[in-house]
């Protein structure tokens, strides 16, 4: 089994400083991967799911992208919270905290993310991947389009509002994408409705880019999240497999 070295950090940004978690094989140099977190958060669910991919030879940092409204986890006994009567309150607390993550906000911290990243030791220099969950799967994309020199593979599983009728969302920045993209939609999924999918992959083929993208019959939003109630266990080993075949035809060390 890999030795991984795990480290809790601060990563500093032009807004403040954000909490994060980076891990990594213990020794050699290892290309980067920034994973964006789910609405819920940065919290043990997700460093587990660093610290498998990071198993693999990457080294993984999944920053608290709430970092504006406090360390992590924003709200006291979230996990909890969110598997009781108190849940639509607490959702509703957090909706706030994603909406204040705009376009312009979430582009000044990835380049700080990625910064801090290529600072590192034990980074190897070059190409990276970026990964993301529920709203992570909007900056993930939203990153493989601001960064498309560095990213050479983005995900999204479960992502939501990836194609809204909007001319700002994501889906209209996939003209400045040279990565191979995955995207795993959730089959039970308010925020990634059949007509989004439809004009996501539309603007994809009009683009020219290279990409899968796959409903996973069944499975609803957070289907990866195995610290809450929607956790489907097949749903989740498959999207292992997706994202770690993406990660080594693209970024093997």
């Amino acid at each position: 089994m890999t030795d991984l070295t795990r480290q809790h950090v601060d990563v500093p940004t032009p807004d403040g400083t954000a909490d994060a978690y980076i891990v990594r094989p213990a020794a050699g140099a290892h290309p980067p991967v920034l994973l964006f977190m789910d609405g819920i958060g940065l919290r043990p669910r997700l460093e587990e799911m660093a610290d498998r991919i990071a198993s693999h030879g990457y080294a993984v940092l999944v920053p608290n992208l709430f970092y504006r409204a406090g360390r992590a986890p924003v709200l006291p006994d979230l996990v909890a919270r969110l598997q009781s009567e108190d849940r639509p309150a607490v959702f509703a607390e957090l909706r706030g905290h994603i909406t204040s993550l705009t376009p312009d906000v979430a582009a000044r911290d990835t380049r700080a993310y990625v910064d801090f990243l290529d600072a590192q030791p034990g980074i190897a220099a070059g190409p990276m991947a970026t990964t993301g969950y529920c709203m992570g799967g909007a900056l993930s994309l939203r990153a493989a389009a601001q960064l498309p020199d560095r990213v050479v593979a983005a995900a999204s599983f479960h992502g939501g509002n990836l194609a809204p009728e909007e001319s700002s969302g994501p889906h209209t920045l996939v003209g400045r994408v040279e990565a191979e993209l995955y995207f795993a939609h959730a089959d039970n999924d308010a925020s990634a409705p059949p007509e989004q999918i439809a004009r996501l992959e539309a603007a994809l083929d009009a683009a020219g880019v290279r990409y899968t993208s796959e409903l996973y019959a069944g499975a609803s939003h957070g289907f990866t999240m195995s610290d809450m109630p929607v956790y489907d266990a097949e749903a989740e080993q498959r999207h292992w497999d997706a994202l770690l075949g993406l990660l080594d035809r693209r970024l093997a060390p």
